[in-house]
């Protein structure tokens, strides 16, 4: 794709924006696409872990300028359609089943920050400033809200959101928006340490986990909720994977996902 590079390494598949000139800014082109590799590389068997990397400077810079300036002249209508794609790519990436590393070897502001949020996982170079920009144009941070709320919670985005300050990578990590901080030489040897451990557990298990998570936050813990998560311990355990991950375990050898 003329904007995006997709290369894979084994089970490990490393899509990267790849728009350095205007760092990396998306538009309607860029969102398509993201929405169909996504769609796409969820639903094949041979992958196993996603990263989304950037080449330039800077990891992302929101919305391309040029983009902007055609929305300057939408209808609420066509705002609403506009709204909707970039919406359903950040819900493609946040749902995909399998699991996704961000990594982050520049600034990521305004939509920038939603794409990280999206993502599972988030590893950035101590350099990389955050920005949620939005109010300083009269706009809000709307459809990238639900992912980067979720990141770094409230308390910080009624902050962040506010007051559009730029924030850097080591506040990011204190606020939860990030999970791993590190010098520029660093950052591709601690992504491949995490895929290594993602690629080591149960294809299956991973995915049911991924939306363990998404289905058990922020819900109250309830009778509805209890019976939901004994189902799904339930279920897992009977499954073929799970009865391979005990066994293995019992038999002190590897389970068979890792010598296929």
């Amino acid at each position: 794709m003329e904007f995006l590079n997709v290369t894979q390494q084994g089970a490990v598949v490393t899509v990267t924006l790849n728009r350095p000139d205007v760092r990396n800014a998306f538009n309607d082109e860029v969102i398509d696409a993201l929405t169909q590799v996504f769609t796409e590389l969820g639903a094949r068997a041979d992958v196993r872990a996603i990263v989304l990397g950037a080449a330039g400077t800077a990891f992302c810079a929101g919305a391309d300028l040029n983009w902007m300036r055609r929305m300057a002249g939408f209808s609420r209508e066509e705002n609403l359609a506009d709204a909707g794609k970039l919406a359903e790519m950040l819900r493609v990436i946040y749902a995909c089943p399998k699991p996704t590393i961000a990594r982050i070897q520049g600034d990521a502001i305004a939509g920038g920050m939603g794409l990280v949020g999206a993502c599972d996982i988030a590893v950035s170079v101590e350099s990389a400033n955050f920005c949620l920009s939005e109010v300083k144009l009269g706009l809000i941070p709307a459809t990238i809200s639900p992912y980067v709320i979720r990141a770094m919670g409230e308390r910080a985005a009624h902050r962040y959101f506010l007051s559009a300050e730029r924030f850097s990578a080591a506040e990011a990590l204190r606020i939860g928006f990030l999970h791993a901080v590190v010098g520029a030489d660093q950052l591709d040897a601690r992504v491949e340490e995490l895929c290594k451990a993602l690629c080591s557990a149960s294809p299956d298990a991973v995915r049911t986990c991924k939306a363990l998570v998404q289905d058990v936050a922020q819900r109250e813990i309830d009778d509805t909720l209890i019976l939901h998560t004994v189902a799904q311990i339930a279920d897992i355990r009977a499954s073929a994977q799970g009865k391979e991950g005990v066994q293995s375990f019992l038999e002190k050898r590897k389970p068979n996902w890792l010598i296929q």
